[in-house]
């Protein structure tokens, strides 16, 4: 292994590192709990995420050593190979990101659970990114295949994860907020710990707020669908008809501030995407590069990002520092595939592959670009890397960019030179991680 690799993947586990659940949960756990106000008498937790089922191991951990008098439940969905071990709280794997009957089953039972909740009671959920695709409970009228039809259009649109939460939101009964609302009905405190993965980290966008307040509307909703051309020939007549019966204020709209007052819930997030872009700045600065953090929140078409990139890093090769420069980054870009193309792979191999393309003129850049969930689109890969003998490989290969490119199969270019960041699932989801190195 090249010492540029070695460092491209070092810095990518130091980014999961502080993500992971196993050390987070316990310490914000003991905040909210501190010694002498533990959960006593029924404590009901339910989740929803990539991260959610490891998030309920180490709560689980954490409360057979500090609640004993709590009687511990619940349930919680995750995506299907996301699964980890638990004794009280049931965990449901479902699909993502598409919606799938597990995964409404699992919703429609923790709305029960919550349900039947009563004053003193505490509620306890574990959110992460993926929840907004798990937690799929749709309001009256919808079905789970009309839900499914939607996501499937919006996925193909190109449309980001922002602007599907909240057409999301105002087709759920869980989401928006929602959950919260049942359960503070009930006379129940709350307290939602989240793991983001959204841009500028608002409980409101993880996993779509289950517990927290909206600041969306229905009218939102109808005009996200408008702005890509979504009409009735594309998303169910059911659908359509909810988002316009809201706007006609025929039915409640989304859990507001407002709705909160003199209640007992808190949402506090526990871990976000600059924290683990930190964490692989503070471990390249050991390797003896000067980290330049571009921001947790660069979205746009994954290959426009590789194109901008290029240039970013073109600009710091003319600047006149000696030292080798690591340009760090997160966010969430999307890929619209064109009808007729299947494609392979994801936003992070294609930003990758974009670079790669766009960089033929630097011979010292090396990168990486991995879903820190692990799983980076279509295939079962984090994401890919190369550095100037990967480049050396592709050339050797005969392998055009522009050709992989053309037909969105990032994956199949960086599968040949065996290039791909393959991680299985790893339990934790604080969006995408991007490394430029940069070796003058």
């Amino acid at each position: 292994m090249s010492q540029q690799e070695s460092i491209l993947k070092n810095a990518f586990e130091a980014a999961l590192g502080v993500a992971d659940p196993k050390q987070i949960v316990p310490e914000y756990l003991a905040k909210i709990f501190p010694q002498g106000s533990e959960p006593r008498g029924r404590c009901l937790v339910v989740g929803a995420g990539k991260a959610s089922a490891s998030m309920a191991t180490a709560l689980e951990s954490h409360a057979k050593t500090h609640w004993p008098q709590a009687n511990l439940e619940g349930l919680v969905l995750t995506r299907y190979g996301h699964h980890s071990p638990t004794n009280h709280i049931r965990i449901i794997e479902a699909g993502h990101p598409v919606p799938d009957q597990a995964g409404m089953d699992g919703a429609r039972e923790i709305y029960r659970l919550v349900g039947e909740l009563q004053a003193g009671d505490i509620l306890i959920a574990l959110i992460s990114g993926g929840g907004s695709s798990l937690l799929t409970m749709p309001q009256a009228g919808i079905s789970i295949e009309d839900i499914r039809k939607t996501t499937e259009a919006l996925l193909r649109s190109g449309a980001p994860i922002e602007e599907m939460n909240v057409i999301r939101k105002h087709l759920s009964a869980i989401q928006g907020g929602n959950l919260a609302r049942l359960a503070i009905a009930r006379g129940a405190r709350v307290e939602a710990l989240l793991i983001s993965d959204v841009t500028g980290d608002a409980p409101a966008d993880i996993a779509s707020g289950p517990c927290a307040p909206d600041y969306s509307t229905y009218q939102d909703a109808l005009s996200i669908l408008e702005k890509h051309h979504l009409g009735s020939e594309i998303i169910p007549a059911s659908v359509l008809s909810h988002l316009h019966r809201g706007v006609a204020g025929e039915i409640p709209e989304t859990l507001k501030e407002a709705d909160l007052k003199n209640t007992a819930v808190s949402n506090h997030v526990i871990a976000t995407a600059y924290q683990s872009l930190e964490a692989a700045a503070n471990y390249v600065r050991t390797q003896g590069y000067e980290p330049v953090i571009l921001g947790d929140t660069i979205t746009g078409e994954a290959r426009d990002v590789g194109i901008e990139q290029s240039t970013l890093s073109r600009q710091h090769f003319l600047t006149e520092t000696t030292k080798p420069i690591a340009l760090i980054s997160g966010g969430e870009c999307t890929v619209t595939i064109p009808n007729g193309i299947k494609g392979r792979g994801g936003r992070c191999s294609e930003y990758l592959l974009s670079l790669f393309a766009a960089s033929t003129d630097l011979p010292n850049i090396s990168a990486l670009a991995a879903d820190t969930d692990g799983i980076d689109g279509s295939e079962k890969n984090a994401g890919a890397w190369f550095t100037p003998a990967i480049r050396q490989a592709a050339h050797e290969q005969g392998l055009m960019p522009s050709q992989y490119l053309a037909q969105h199969d990032c994956y199949g270019f960086f599968a040949q030179l065996d290039a791909l960041v393959e991680t299985g699932p790893t339990l934790t989801n604080v969006n995408d991680f991007r490394i430029i190195l940069l070796d003058k």
